[in-house]
């Protein structure tokens, strides 16, 4: 007979692999299941090429730095390290001028002198204030993330801060846009255009409203910068098997999940390769639409669920990535020391207009006029990740649709896209493209197939204002429960907070299944008594 598990887990993305961890620590038992043959989803890191270790998803981490999960969880015994990405960013001059880069140092006063030689002291000063300002919001939502989206835990994370022009005043600066908060604190078109880039990493344009906070992001980077994981983005999450599998936790990959159906006061589990395993509670991490479609299978009412699918909203699709392998890292113009170029984020923008075209564009299913690029090469603060003498660089280009107008598909246009991508580094770091040794291309399509990322959205739903907190993925389905499905939990990024490599609605779900069953809503105690 087959034991009763205390927890089955769908989907080993980082979020989920977390509430395996918190859960497996209490002593319950707990399975992972996973259909790729890698583990991690887009938090995970194979050899693309000859000695390279290539990130699939996500490359630098920075939410889950400040989350205290890494600490909670004591993941360094497990061999996670972090290197900080200082500078953790860098802005080139815009072509044909003759005015520095802007270095983002962790350190305030060195990144304000960057920004006074580039853009003048009126400028420094003021991003200086923005930093002063938004520092403590910053913190403050980051707080927020830490907790399941109650009116409660909402109030209390912002509780305290400075509202001396009054709550309507402070609360309308959250939910202003962002472009809107850089008007009001800079002048300097480059510098806004690479804040807002930096922004806009979270996947809306800086002219949503509530984005200012994604721009407000920024200041939490002089408190602690992005984080490189020794050995490419997957460490986190080979530390967080490392650390399941310590406290008892096993995982399958290769073995997709067909069905999730409720027996009596258990949940049956189906997999592709004909297993079936039965838990008291389930926690799907994967995308939102793909555990309505499990759940479908299971039994689960069909009206309730069409209804769901209709208002989740997924969105056009966010981008496509060149992962690189070269004989040399880029030589920015503009670069005082170039050094200081290669260790963070590479912001390839000048101005708002060449982000608002693209992000227009693809809204109407076109290819931008000029992709926007964000660089990263981390190879040049962690040479473990490339052979030696060579190095590794991601150029991520935002935003281009998933599904193309005209009927052309990405098989055909992915060749061109390409070289578009490296032209628009070759302009800001000549030579570049001459470097280049190994390239491997994932389209929007190819993020779906390979990760699951459905319509080529690694957030998996858009993080617009009326799909966060208390909102994401639906009102209904923001709590980390399914209504009518006792034992079943959600987490992963179509869930509070969202995307991006945080950790917290993988803690948050956990937390929440250990309250009910203290609250008697789940009791451990059954399995106990079914041995």
């Amino acid at each position: 007979m087959t034991p009763v598990l205390d927890t089955l887990v769908v989907g080993s993305g980082h979020n989920a692999l977390v509430s395996a961890c918190y859960l497996a620590r209490e002593g319950w038992s707990v399975h992972v299941l996973e259909r790729d043959t890698v583990p991690g989803g887009a938090v995970s890191t194979v050899e693309r090429f000859p000695g390279y270790a290539v990130d699939r998803g996500s490359s630098a981490h920075i939410m889950v730095r400040h989350s205290g999960i890494v600490e909670e969880l004591d993941l360094a015994a497990h061999g996670l390290r972090y290197l900080d990405c200082d500078p953790w960013a860098f802005a080139p001059p815009p072509p044909n001028t003759d005015r520095p880069g802007i270095v983002f140092h962790r350190d305030l006063d060195r990144t304000c002198v960057s920004i006074e030689k580039a853009a003048g002291k009126r400028e420094a000063d003021a991003y200086r204030r923005f930093v002063t300002d938004w520092g403590p919001r910053s913190a403050a939502v980051m707080k927020s993330f830490a907790n399941p989206p109650t009116g409660r835990h909402l109030l209390s994370s912002f509780w305290g801060l400075d509202a001396k022009d009054g709550g309507s005043a402070l609360s309308r600066r959250f939910l202003t846009t962002g472009d809107t908060l850089l008007d009001e604190y800079f002048d300097d078109e480059p510098l806004k255009a690479a804040l807002a880039w930096f922004g806009a990493q979270s996947g809306p344009p800086m002219s949503e409203p509530g984005t200012a906070a994604m721009v407000g992001f920024a200041a939490l980077m002089h408190t602690l910068p992005p984080g490189r994981a020794i050995g490419g983005s997957g460490a986190l999450t080979q530390a967080l098997l490392s650390r399941l599998e310590s406290d008892g936790g096993s995982v399958t990959c290769g073995d997709a999940v067909t069905e999730i159906r409720r027996t009596g006061s258990t949940w049956t589990v189906r997999t592709a390769s004909g297993s079936t395993f039965t838990a008291r509670t389930v926690i799907a991490g994967c995308h939102i639409l793909t555990t309505l479609e499990l759940l479908g299978q299971g039994g689960y009412d069909p009206d309730t669920l069409t209804r769901w699918r209709r208002a989740v909203r997924v969105g056009p699709g966010i981008g496509m990535v060149l992962r690189l392998g070269t004989d040399a890292l880029p030589r920015y113009l503009g670069a005082d020391e170039p050094a200081d170029t290669t260790t963070g984020l590479q912001l390839l923008v000048d101005d708002r207009a060449h982000l608002r075209l693209a992000h227009g564009a693809a809204m109407a299913g076109e290819l931008p006029p000029r992709p926007a690029v964000l660089g990263m090469s981390f190879s040049a603060i962690d040479p473990t990740i490339a052979p030696e003498g060579e190095h590794q660089v991601t150029l991520w280009s935002q935003w281009h649709p998933y599904r193309l107008s005209g009927g052309r598909t990405w098989d055909e246009v992915a060749e061109s896209e390409t070289d578009r991508i490296l032209a628009e580094m070759e302009l800001r770091a000549p030579g570049f493209t001459d470097s280049v040794r190994h390239r491997y291309v994932q389209t929007p399509a190819s993020i779906e197939s390979e990760l699951g990322l459905l319509g080529g959205n690694v957030m998996h739903v858009e993080m617009s204002l009326d799909q966060m907190f208390l909102w994401r993925p639906l009102p209904e389905l923001s709590g980390y429960r399914v209504p009518d499905a006792p034992g079943m939990y959600l987490t992963g990024a179509s869930t509070h907070p969202g995307g991006g490599v945080s950790g917290a609605s993988g803690r948050s779900a956990a937390r929440t299944v250990l309250a009910d069953a203290r609250g008697g809503v789940l009791r451990r105690t059954w399995n106990r008594i079914s041995r």
